[in-house]
């Protein structure tokens, strides 16, 4: 055996499997051959069970652990689907803790923001210990931009502590009739202390259905940005909204999403088409809610999704559009008053300026009829005088129309009418002309 490896087998038999020296690293190449054909095919395998799951992810209304759709003011459920499951509703609580806060009847207090409200996880609006802030403003942080800080702020403003506050969100839960929820604080969390955060489609269909009843609460869940200041230093809050149906949907009117790492994403949409108001609600929904949304309402408004989604236009430029149109109208209504006013003012202006003095044009107009007829008067005064050929004549008749110019001038001293003219001479003719020598608009005649 001293040049051969032998391996006995069970019969007694011996098989060599390898040679000392070259023969054994021959083996070893063999050995790493089959071993990456081996690493090769667990990858090829691991990658089609990959592909496989990829196959069987859930899609659409699959992927939603519970949801309904339903028609305010109806019975009926449209779809529904595990409805009267236990499952945390992440920030939707926060419909129950805005609707207690409007049922106050305190929306115009002022909160001061307390140290715990400043202490929340995100999502926060940015409060510091000692702001001031109208509670009605805190309302719309917490609908529109999902604030945990502003819905800690409501809690100890109305309920004294969050401890008392959970306790009213809950007596208004069970007086609602939703018996398969617990709240455990004002903003949804649900781990920690605050575990045990439970509802159920059903229950969160009863107290949407109930909150769309105030006027208040309709206005602020239908809000893209919630904007407000605080009230010592003026600050400006402008914050967004995470309800991404608002730019897709066009019948979209609000009302909540949520989300936390145990809850997954969960909506409560409200839609209005032609006089019909429906309610989708989804919790733990592992899919594009926002599109699922929209399918869901097409559906229940008996509408063809596809030829619509394609023409779809986003809400905001709607909006947009119409802002436009109403600027344009209202700046053309303030420029057409404008300028009939203006028109008026002139007019007005030009009537008693016209009434306070005469027109130049007019001015001279009449100057040159006056000079015309102390023209014709001269010429026939010195035609008298040369007929007469008088110097007393001369002197009674110059006499005479100093007294008549005298006359007609009101008593007022004015230059004789000689010196008003002059006297130019005809170069064909060789007559006499008079012309005025100075026409000055200031001039009455």
């Amino acid at each position: 055996m001293s040049g051969r490896i032998r391996h006995s087998l069970a019969g007694g038999a011996h098989v060599v499997i390898g040679e000392v020296g070259t023969s054994f690293s021959q083996s070893s190449a063999s050995v790493f051959v089959v071993t990456v054909m081996l690493v090769f095919g667990a990858l090829i395998l691991l990658q089609g069970n990959a592909v496989g799951k990829q196959k069987v992810v859930s899609r659409g209304e699959d992927a939603v652990t519970s949801f309904l759709v339903k028609e305010t003011g109806s019975s009926d459920f449209l779809k529904a689907k595990n409805i009267d499951k236990r499952i945390s509703p992440a920030s939707l609580t926060k419909i129950m803790t805005c609707m207690v806060a409007i049922e106050s009847g305190r929306l115009d207090d002022v909160v001061t923001i307390p140290l715990v409200a400043t202490q929340v996880e995100p999502t926060r609006a940015g409060f510091k210990p000692g702001d001031r802030v109208r509670l009605r403003d805190l309302v719309k942080a917490a609908m529109v931009h999902s604030s945990n800080d502003a819905a800690f702020a409501i809690a100890v403003h109305l309920g004294g502590s969050l401890k008392g506050f959970v306790s009213k969100m809950n007596t208004r839960a069970r007086a609602l009739g939703m018996t398969h929820t617990r709240f455990t604080n004002p903003a949804g969390y649900d781990h920690g202390s605050y575990a045990g955060n439970r509802s159920t489609a059903r229950d969160l269909m009863k107290l949407t259905e109930h909150a769309i009843r105030y006027s208040e609460f309709n206005k602020i869940a239908k809000l893209d940005r919630a904007v407000f200041n605080e009230l010592n230093t003026g600050k400006r809050y402008s914050l967004r909204s995470h309800n991404k149906l608002l730019d897709r949907y066009p019948y979209s009117v609000g009302i909540k999403t949520g989300y936390t790492s145990k809850a997954g994403p969960c909506l409560i949409a409200r839609a209005v088409f032609e006089g019909r108001d429906m309610l989708v609600i989804m919790l733990h929904a592992k899919t594009d809610r926002w599109e699922l949304a929209s399918l869901m309402f097409d559906q229940g408004f008996s509408l063809e999704s596809a030829p619509r989604r394609s023409l779809r236009v986003k809400k905001t430029q709607i909006e947009e559009i119409r802002a436009v149109a109403i600027k344009k109208s209202q700046a053309a209504k303030r420029s057409s008053t404008k300028s009939s006013k203006t028109a008026a003012v002139s007019f007005k202006k030009r009537s008693v300026k016209e009434s306070a003095t005469v027109p130049a044009e007019v001015v001279y107009a009449r100057r040159a009829e006056a000079l015309e007829a102390l023209r014709l008067k001269v010429e026939r005064q010195k035609a008298e005088r040369e007929t007469t050929n008088g110097e007393p004549a001369k002197h009674s008749e110059d006499q005479a129309g100093n007294q008549q110019t005298h006359r007609t001038s009101g008593g007022k001293n004015f230059r004789s009418p000689d010196s008003l003219l002059s006297c130019q001479t005809d170069d064909l003719t060789g007559s006499r002309r008079f012309l005025p020598r100075c026409l000055s608009p200031t001039m009455m005649i």
